[in-house]
């Protein structure tokens, strides 16, 4: 069987599979359930064009990696043919662990489990599948490889996982203010005692990756209707594993009910097996599939907030730069209660309050590194003219509350 094959990306064009262990990963279940993981979770509701998926996105960063590579070759540094094949590996991998609805489920549906420690355990799965064939890919994916560039490309703050997904989100959503230039990036990568660094004349696109990025998360990661929409399906699933744990009658998918039933921990997922083969089972289907049967469910809680999710009736949502006050959310409360058919036990699905932050930079954190012309290594917030840089620092927090409209819980 031939499998050295060629994928048509949307994003970049033509991209090559370029080994026969890349071709048989991707082939492999863990792989191809990302698939029915979208990239972007709830954002659909916002922008109908992101329906695309953990799949797409995992391949274009294969790809990106390959030019980074490519191009550090170039300049005469030494990268074999196996570092380049586990690097590649590393990062086609890199999002194999994340849940349904990519991060909008991480604390719901598992107990404080990130989505990176599923990733390694499903990659000392496959490794063990497949005779050790993973183990310099772990090692760059753990950041215990001796050549610390090779981990910095796939998980720092100028990786290629997030230069294709802000090119990739960009251009499913349609908001064009978050296309970078990730080639002309890839071009000015060097490395500087083992550590990646960008050419000075490379300056400029990293300041509109910066910015891309802050942009990008007000307007799409977590634009205030993609918030509520999550926010709806949190309290649904919520609600259906506390119908689940009293002994009520809940339908859910044989994967999805393990995760429901029970508390499961990463020491659970390390002891036993079956959590993970259960997690590798489970995408975004079983989540709909649920929500649309839990529709007609006879627990009034479970079934509205389900058909207004599936309707897009979505709750209200305020967003404010300081916390809440308290005279609003007794408004709210109020003006709920008033409705016969809501009792005071229900204010808790009805009403949701939480906060939400971002930084485009963190300084002092895997910086981004600028070779000036000198040789001298700068961080970029030194480095750049431009005090926007700085001021991309500057973690933003903002407070939201949702809260339910219309609701009808006879």
């Amino acid at each position: 069987m031939n499998k050295r094959k060629i994928v048509n990306d949307p994003v970049y064009g033509f991209i090559n599979i370029p080994t026969e262990l890349i071709f048989d990963l991707i082939e492999h279940p863990y792989y191809q359930r990302l698939r029915r993981i979208k990239q972007l979770g709830m954002a659909e509701y916002v922008y109908p064009g992101a329906l695309h998926t953990r799949f797409h996105h995992a391949l274009g960063a294969m790809y990106l990696m390959n030019e980074a590579l490519m191009t550090l070759r170039s300049k005469g540094h030494e990268i074999s043919d196996a570092e380049l094949e586990a690097a590649q590996i590393a990062i086609l991998l890199h999002d194999v662990g994340h849940g349904p609805f990519s991060h909008v489920l991480e604390s719901v549906i598992l107990d404080k489990v990130p989505h990176e420690h599923i990733s390694f355990l499903l990659m000392e799965e496959l490794n063990r599948q497949l005779d050790g064939a993973l183990t310099l890919a772990i090692q760059m994916f753990t950041g215990n490889y001796e050549r610390k560039f090779f981990t910095q490309l796939i998980s720092s703050q100028l990786d290629v996982d997030r230069m294709d997904y802000l090119n990739r989100d960009s251009f499913f959503t349609g908001v064009r203010e978050g296309f970078i230039g990730a080639d002309r990036i890839l071009k000015m990568l060097d490395i500087v005692d083992n550590q990646l660094v960008v050419e000075q004349k490379g300056i400029y696109s990293i300041e509109n990756f910066l910015t891309a990025r802050r942009l990008m998360y007000w307007q799409v990661y977590l634009h205030k209707t993609s918030i509520c929409a999550e926010t709806m399906l949190i309290q649904i699933i919520t609600r259906a594993r506390e119908l689940i744990r009293a002994g009520e009658d809940v339908f859910a998918t044989p994967a999805f009910m393990v995760f429901l039933k029970n508390e499961v921990s990463l020491e659970d997922f390390t002891a036993d097996i079956s959590y993970l083969e259960a997690f590798a089972e489970m995408d975004d289907y079983d989540i709909w599939a649920c929500v649309k049967i839990w529709a007609k469910h006879p627990d009034k809680l479970l079934s509205n907030i389900s058909k207004m999710l599936l309707d897009r009736d979505l709750f209200k949502i305020h967003i404010s730069d300081a916390p809440i006050e308290a005279s609003f959310l007794e408004k709210i409360q109020i003006d709920l209660l008033s409705n016969p058919s809501v009792q005071e036990s229900d204010l808790p699905y009805l009403i949701i309050q939480g906060n939400t932050s971002n930084a485009a930079y963190v300084s002092g954190k895997q910086n981004i590194n600028i070779l000036t012309k000198d040789k001298r290594v700068l961080d970029i917030a030194e480095a750049s003219d431009l005090p926007t840089i700085k001021a991309l620092s500057n973690i933003v927090k903002k407070y939201y509350i949702c809260w339910a409209k219309n609701v009808y819980l006879r």
